[in-house]
Order: C-alpha cells, then structure tokens, then sequence
C-alpha cells in the first residue's frame, strides 16, 4: 500500500493578489456597484500532477526554478491546500522545508529545540529523550542556553537540522537543507541522511539541484517541468535526460549567465577566445576524444615579466576538472606592450558529452602573482555520436572516460590449490 497518493493534484496562485488598501477599498466598491473589476491571471504552479509512493522509497523531485518543486513538498506536508486534486499521506511526516523558520530570536537555543519540536509534533517526553542527541548533533552545547539572535544563521540552521532529523517519522520530506553549515558538518548532515535512509528504511522525498546527490541517494526520480511531472523513473535516466535538458539550454544561451569570478591587475585584458576543431576549423563544439585547440588573444597593457599562463576546465556549476599552466613548456622572457595569440592544444579531450566552460589565468613567473583570472569565460560542448547520458547502459557517469582494457582469466594456482585440498 502507497504510504503518498497524489491524484491531478493542482495548485493555482493569482498574480499579484495582493493590493494596497487603497485599491481594495476600489475594487469593493465597484463590485458593489455591479462593476466588473479586472482580476489578475492566474498561474498554475502545480497542474495535474499524479504519482504514488511505496514505503522505503527514497525520491528525488529535479527541475528548473519555477518548477513546482517546493510547491509540491508543501502539499504534501499540509502547509499549503490544493486546488483541486487530492494527496494522501499514511504516516507521520517530518518535512525539513525552510528549517529554523520557526524560531524565536529571543528565545534561547534550548527553548527553541522544544518549541520546534512541538511544532513538528514531537511530545515533550520525546524531546527530553532525544535533547541530549540533538544538541551534540548541532555542535551546540556550549551555546544551548543563549539567546538564538545572537547565532549566526549557520548555527539556526545547524540546531533546526538536528531537530527535524531527530523526529521517529516514516516519511521524511527534505527541501535543499543538506547543505549545512561548514565541511565537516555537512558531511555529517549526508551521513544522518544515509542512516536514514539505507538503515532505518524512511520513506524521503528530496528536492535538491544537486543532481549528483539525487542520484546518489535516490532510488527514483520525479523530472518536474513548468508544474507538470516530464518524467518519473530511474534515477540516472532521469537525471541525464535533465543534464541534457539544462546543457541544450545552457549551449542555446552561450552561458551568459554563468560568471564566477575575474579578476584583473590592469596590466593584461582577454580580447578573445576561439575554438579549434580537429579539422583546425572554429568551432563551439568537439567531439569525444577528439582533438581540440584554444586560441586565445591577449592585450598586454604592461610589460609582463616570464608570465605563466593556466587554462582550465570547470563545469557549469563550477566544479574544477582539469588544470595545466605554461610552466616549462613557454619561456616567452618579457611580453611588451601589444597583442598576443596563445594557443593549447590538447589530444584527445577527454570530457564525455556535456557542456563545460573554460577558466583563464596569468602570473607573473618570479613570484607567482596572479593578474589575470576568469571563471565561465566560454562554452565548451562535447558531443558524441556513440554516447548517450540518457540511454541506460551506455558508459555516461562522471566526467571523464577511461582508455582501459578489459580482461578475464581462470586462477590456476587457486583452482591446484583447492583440488590439492581435495585430495587431502
């Protein structure tokens, strides 16, 4: 039997319902006088949406911003009502959806880990029981008995994490909490989560844009698209079919929302960046294992004395794959005034299909002092005709492929070792 029972679940808002008084006081009026008052449109952050369950699952809810991610995890921890449609829950539910938002800052650390957890429907037996647990969790014992507004929002976040995961409820819904405080704690955050999980067998609902930890932890995946359910199904189609989703529309864009830092000293600027094929043709797409070469032109504004020149690979949301810098391949002395082609060539790039971007770097050689660097300067895409992230069995995980060979073979001494034995 399903423990979550969702059928045409829809969720309509009005846009920008709410109005001065002034503007109430109008639209009352008219109404009264038989006037027609022009109302705003509606938006459907939900619309129709149905899926079940099972106990034990573990389900991952993916998708862009605006989706109906959050929207669905509130109707399904009762915090806000369907329009239409109807959810079922069999359970207890600890929903960990915008934790620490309710404490009270003048209460203390202590008197908030009761207050929460009467909220989330704890009894105060089973506060007492468990308040030891929870503050050790937290790393709080020797901040418990202070005021929270003099915490910071990490050590909230901290103390209302251990809270909400200390409840003994079948289900668990989480929404981008897993992300908690320092390293060291958010490690311990995934390890209360996998003991969770995989031990104690909760049924969790988990929206998260971390779509390595989706596929990691979930044995499900729910693809929600513009309120509608695109995709329900393994976690890794699922997943690639939304990598590949977000690298067409990021490729469609040229990433020109994607820039983390840069970082200039004024003594050089980036004029350009070009894309070499194996063909030597422009390009802003390379094939699988193929070869590939970056042009990049420099304005040098000051003489630069043995500068180092580095070149990397990052992805779209910033994880660093790839580094290589000049040093001992270039010995270029003094760079004056004027301008600069560099070019690296790499063989065989060995990024599987996904889109990837390039960041840039310049130091001075004698000591090491950066300044030139730049983050998301341009899109690199990897495609391939012989692999498919989104087809099951085709050899997509991770970001690199590796140029192994495969092997297998009997033990001979093993199996003399056991017939010897035998005889015995």
């Amino acid at each position: 039997m399903p423990v979550i029972e969702v059928k045409h679940l829809t969720k309509e808002y009005r846009l920008g319902a709410l109005q001065g008084i002034k503007q109430s006081l109008l639209n009352s009026a008219a109404r009264l006088a038989g006037k027609r008052v022009k109302e705003r449109p509606l938006f459907k952050a939900l619309d129709d949406v149905s899926f079940s369950v099972d106990p034990g699952e573990v389900v991952g809810i993916i998708g862009h911003n605006g989706a109906g991610k959050s929207t669905l995890l509130k109707m399904l921890a009762r915090i806000s009502t369907p329009t239409s449609g109807s959810v079922k829950v069999n359970g207890r539910i600890s929903p960990l959806i915008e934790v620490g938002a309710g404490f009270v800052p003048d209460f203390t650390g202590r008197e908030n880990v009761y207050l929460n957890g009467a909220i989330l429907g704890m009894s105060r037996g089973e506060i007492d029981r468990k308040f030891d647990e929870i503050v050790d969790f937290a790393e709080m014992a020797e901040f418990i008995d202070t005021p929270v507004k003099r915490y910071s929002s990490g050590m909230q976040v901290k103390l209302a994490f251990a809270v909400a995961t200390s409840i003994e409820s079948e289900i668990l819904i989480v929404d981008e909490v897993l992300a908690v405080g320092d390293l060291a704690f958010q490690r311990k955050c995934f390890d209360r989560m996998e003991d969770l999980i995989k031990r104690q067998g909760r049924t969790v609902l988990l929206v998260s844009h971390n779509i390595r930890q989706v596929e990691r932890l979930c044995t499900r995946v729910l693809l929600m698209s513009h309120g509608t359910l695109a995709q329900d199904g393994a976690p890794k189609d699922v997943c690639n079919l939304f990598y590949e989703a977000s690298d067409k529309q990021i490729h469609e864009t040229k990433i020109s929302g994607l820039k983390g830092r840069s970082e200039s000293s004024g003594d050089i600027a980036l004029e350009s960046v070009t894309i070499l094929d194996a063909s030597g043709k422009h390009s802003t797409s390379v094939e699988h294992l193929q070869d590939i070469e970056f042009k990049i032109k420099y304005r040098i504004k000051n003489a630069l004395h043995d500068p180092i020149f580095g070149i990397g690979i990052h992805t779209t949301d910033f994880l660093y794959l790839a580094t290589s810098q000049s040093i001992g391949e270039l010995k270029p002395g003094t760079l004056s005034p004027g301008l600069y082609v560099l070019s690296y060539k790499v063989r065989r790039f060995p990024f599987l299909p996904g889109i990837y971007s390039l960041r840039l770097g310049v130091a001075l050689g004698a000591s090491f002092q950066p300044v030139y660097y730049s983050e998301g300067v341009i899109p690199v895409q990897v495609v391939s005709g012989n692999i498919n992230r989104a087809v099951a069995g085709h050899s997509g995980e991770g970001f690199v492929s590796l140029d192994g060979i495969w092997a297998i073979e009997t033990d001979h001494e093993m199996d003399e070792q056991s017939c010897s034995g035998e005889r015995r």
